[in-house]
């Protein structure tokens, strides 16, 4: 777990602690002491404590102008034990949505497991966005399965070309027009 780091390679064009208007602000970060742990796992230092004891975060980008964010997550998400969705709405999505960000890239192929509860978080995300859309990218297929079964995914789109996005290939813009044509292409907009 520990050698697994969010992606680096956006550094350059974004970084959420010097972002004045982002949650993440002002973190100072360890290249070598690792600290934050996923069930007595120690993860890389890079990855951003959200409040949940499972589910880490790294906002890799946020464009305020054409309203969207590309987050990555590590480690198991939990509503059921540690109401992980609700962490994340409270804590970081409202920050955001606030800021006027109402398009959600979420990169999920280093969450392992999923705990469902209720829908309510997700409900009130959905709603939240209007204008926009909420994207799972590359999450595991039995961790989709889980939302599915809960019937969490109406609320998101995933699947289909979103399961095995080439997503480090491309700029964040190029990442965020891309996912915007297959959105649109698929809500018939």
């Amino acid at each position: 777990m520990q050698d697994i780091e969010p992606y680096f390679n956006w550094r350059h064009l974004y970084t959420a602690e010097e972002d004045e208007r982002s949650p993440f602000y002002g973190r100072e970060y360890s290249e070598f002491e690792y600290s934050n742990t996923i069930y007595n796992y120690y993860i890389h230092p890079q990855w951003d404590d959200m409040g949940s004891p499972t589910l880490y975060i790294k906002i890799l980008y946020a464009d305020y102008t054409e309203g969207f964010t590309i987050i990555e997550l590590l480690g198991e998400w939990n509503d059921a034990i540690n109401n992980d969705i609700m962490i994340l709405k409270r804590d970081i999505l409202d920050q955001l949505l606030v800021l006027g960000i109402n398009k959600f890239i979420l990169i999920g192929e280093n969450v392992l497991n999923f705990h469902s509860s209720d829908d309510c978080y997700y409900e009130e995300w959905f709603e939240d966005v209007e204008n926009g859309w909420i994207v799972f990218m590359n999450f595991r297929e039995h961790v989709l399965a889980e939302f599915k079964e809960r019937n969490l995914d109406y609320y998101f789109i995933s699947g289909g070309q979103l399961d095995e996005m080439p997503w480090r290939t491309f700029t964040p813009q190029q990442l965020f027009e891309r996912t915007s044509a297959l959105v649109n292409r698929r809500l018939g907009s």
